[in-house]
């Protein structure tokens, strides 16, 4: 190993000085060179110069060599012994004995002790921070002060998102009130940017309140600055037909605030329009707004692709079938080759869903390539079906006086017979009625929202008015609402076949007697519906008309019609009160009513009916001389039967009120049965009370009460009605 000589000669000449300066302070005792600014000073001109041209070292290499250690050339000679220090003594260790290990030092006698048992530990933790009550914990409460923001309308958005407010006048510290402080900052310059205030700026303090400890006040205040508006619009978008057609679907215009709202409503309105006016893939793309802060302009730019321009072609299907194409068919309101909308696609899905046969269910537009007609793309729409479930119980109850309890309940299995060939076996049990039937429905039979229906049921009613054991057979035929699409025009047309054997009164013998009857009648109905909702209308109003042309056959064929008018109103008062009346009028033509099944008579009260009232008491009643004195030989005009008769008119008016989930409905009600073949403005009933109503997502449930005002003898004084739905 070789060095550099000059670093030897230096690094000799630090170790000489070094040695020497200490030799010298050794040599003179109790002397010390002197340091500070007191020290002489050396004179430099004494100092000899040194020789710039002298090559000599500074220290030779053998002096050099001689100062450093000897080293053992046996590199496995054992190391030598640490010396150790004597006992008590912080002394040097030096080596006692060549080769010999220095004994260990004494162990501090506290070390030897054996452990304490556990059962003797003191287990109790310390406390913590975390262990702090509540009450022991330091927190801060504040007030909050908005300045700036209520003149600009945007108080009450800065309340519902404030971090401030959120925290709910508490915080842990001040720091955590400081940065909601600036959290509400941002919140409040973002808030004014959406207005169009774009240099507005909004500043935070905290002050402490008066002398009571851990309360502050966060003031924050907006500053917004000047208002820009819109300057140049700019629509970046290929040709359409009619031309202009994005721009004119962009309601935007030059001098406008630039709100935010408004311009993402514009945007908005241009992607809801094109696809209504045949361009399915229109995308709106990100607006760039350049601001000018000399003008207090933004220029506006929009790129828009409008793909395109459309019209329907053909359906396709994928997924776990429930349809085929056949069946799909029926459910679309376009024709091949129509300009493409956007609502009629949605139509058809609404369709679908109505069916209640789905999981889920998607129409989606697919590109072609292939011409339609008008310059137009052909788009065929691709329909991605999934399995539902097809089996569903339901169930229903409700209690009137005079009716009693009834209870209904309905198994259906709704694609038993593919497609939508549905199976529904019904149950009633009550207190006064009891039956059983079974349904076989078809749903978009041959076409969109019509049904055709067949089935049989055996039905047992106990009323005042009629006992009635009754066996039916029936086909249908009907274009219905359902409680996802509302039709404004709905019909139904039937046939009927049923067997009754009832009680009636037999005014010849001036007794209750049981007789047969077999009834054939062909039911149809036609509805006009311009109301907002099936089971809780708010607006509108309804028409309805039911002609039933029969034959009685009992000793011999008796052929008549039953006929049936009613209206009802909807006028909202205000967002809570609507105002709901009612009107209905019947007559039955071409028969006395002796002749009638007891059952296909009119009659009238109950819940449906004039309130007040027991179910079917109003109208004709028995005889007085049909009834039997008791013991004390008293008669008891309550017990007297109705008869029915052949006519009936109602009225009824609600003021139905609303707040919240609940209701409160007062109503009053008139009407009667007649014997006559037409209804009578005279001998009028009227019904009067109040309801209350809970509204759920299904419908309202309904309780009235109510009495008659201008009873007869043997009616209630009160009546109770519960129920699914409004009255109407």
């Amino acid at each position: 190993m070789s060095f550099n000589s000059g670093c030897h000669r230096w690094l000799a000449f630090a170790l000489i000085a070094a040695s020497s300066g200490a030799m010298a302070q050794m040599s003179t005792p109790g002397t010390a060179p002197a340091r500070g600014p007191d020290a002489p000073r050396e004179d430099i001109a004494q100092r000899p110069a040194a020789d710039p041209d002298s090559n000599a070292p500074i220290v030779p290499d053998a002096a050099f060599d001689a100062a450093l250690p000897s080293l053992s050339d046996d590199i496995n000679a054992p190391l030598e012994p640490i010396p150790s220090a004597p006992a008590g003594t912080n002394a040097p260790v030096s080596p006692a004995v060549p080769g010999e290990i220095a004994p260990a030092a004494a162990v501090d006698p506290e070390l030897e002790q054996p452990l304490q048992p556990l059962a003797n530990t003191n287990t109790v933790p310390l406390q913590t921070a975390a262990d702090a009550t509540e009450n022991e914990r330091l927190q801060i409460r504040y007030d909050v002060a908005v300045r700036g923001l209520e003149e600009l309308g945007l108080d009450d958005e800065f309340k519902s998102l404030s971090a401030l407010r959120e925290g709910d006048g508490k915080a842990a510290n001040a720091t955590q009130v400081s940065a909601r402080a600036r959290e509400d900052e941002q919140l409040a310059v973002r808030l004014m940017k959406s207005l169009g205030y774009y240099d507005g700026v909004a500043s935070s303090t905290i002050e402490t309140v008066g002398t009571e400890p851990g309360r502050v006040r966060a003031v924050l205040t907006a500053t917004p600055g000047k208002l820009y508006k819109l300057g140049e619009i700019n629509v970046v978008a290929g040709p359409t037909v009619p031309p202009n057609l994005v721009r004119d679907q962009l309601p935007l215009r030059t001098g406008d605030p630039l709100e935010a709202a408004r311009v993402q409503g514009a945007e908005a309105n241009v992607a809801l329009v094109l696809p209504q006016r045949g361009y399915p893939f229109v995308d709106v793309g990100d607006r760039d707004i350049l601001l000018d802060d000399q003008t207090l302009t933004g220029d506006y730019t929009l790129p828009v692709e409008t793909g395109p321009r459309s019209s329907f072609g053909v359906l396709r299907t994928e997924g776990d079938a429930v349809f085929d194409l056949d069946h799909l068919s029926i459910f679309p309101r376009f024709k091949r080759g129509e300009l493409y909308d956007t609502r009629k696609r949605d139509d058809l899905r609404e369709a679908l869903v109505a069916t209640g046969l789905f999981g889920t269910v998607g129409v989606e537009p697919v590109r072609t390539g292939q011409p339609g007609p008008d310059g137009t793309e052909q788009v065929d729409l691709l329909v991605r079906q999934s399995k539902g479930l097809w089996r569903s119980l339901a169930g229903s109850g409700g209690y009137g006086t005079g009716e009693g309890i009834k209870l209904e309940g309905s198994w259906t299995h709704r694609n038993l017979f593919p497609p939508e060939g549905a199976l529904v076996l019904t149950a009633i049990a009550g207190t006064q009625q009891q039956g059983a039937s079974a349904t076989f429905r078809r749903q978009n039979a041959g076409r969109r929202d019509r049904s055709f229906s067949t089935g049989l049921s055996a039905n047992h009613a106990n009323y005042d008015a009629f006992d009635a054991f009754t066996g039916t057979a029936f086909v249908r035929w009907a274009y219905d609402s359902t409680p996802i699409w509302q039709k404004r025009f709905t019909y139904a047309f039937g046939a009927e076949l049923t067997g009754t054997n009832e009680r009636v009164f037999d005014f010849d013998r001036n007794e209750r007697v049981r007789r047969t009857y077999g009834i054939a009648a062909i039911p149809t109905q036609a509805v006009w519906d311009t109301s907002d909702d099936l089971l809780n209308p708010t607006r509108g109003y309804r028409l309805k008309l039911n002609l039933s042309p029969e034959t009685s056959m009992q000793d011999s064929v008796r052929p008549y019609v039953r006929t049936m008018v009613e209206g009802t109103v909807y006028y909202p008062v205000s967002d809570r009160l609507v105002i709901a009346g009612r009107a209905r009028a019947g007559s039955i033509l071409g028969v006395e009513r002796d002749s009638l099944a007891p059952s296909r008579r009119y009659y009238g009260g109950g819940g449906g009916s004039v309130r007040g009232y027991g179910f079917q008491r109003l109208g004709p009643l028995e005889p007085v001389s049909s009834l039997v004195p008791n013991d004390d030989g008293e008669i008891d005009i309550g017990d007297l039967r109705p008869v029915g008769g052949r006519s009936l008119n109602e009225f009824a008016l609600e003021a139905r009120y609303r707040f919240g989930n609940f209701g409160i409905v007062p109503f009053i009600d008139a009407g009667n049965a007649y014997e006559s073949a037409f209804p009578k403005a005279s001998d009028l009933r009227f019904g009067a009370g109040i309801g209350g109503r809970f509204y759920t997502n299904f419908g309202p449930m309904r309780v009235d009460i109510a009495t008659p005002l201008n009873p007869r003898p043997g009616d209630g004084r009160v009546a109770l009605y519960v129920s699914i739905g409004q009255a109407f």
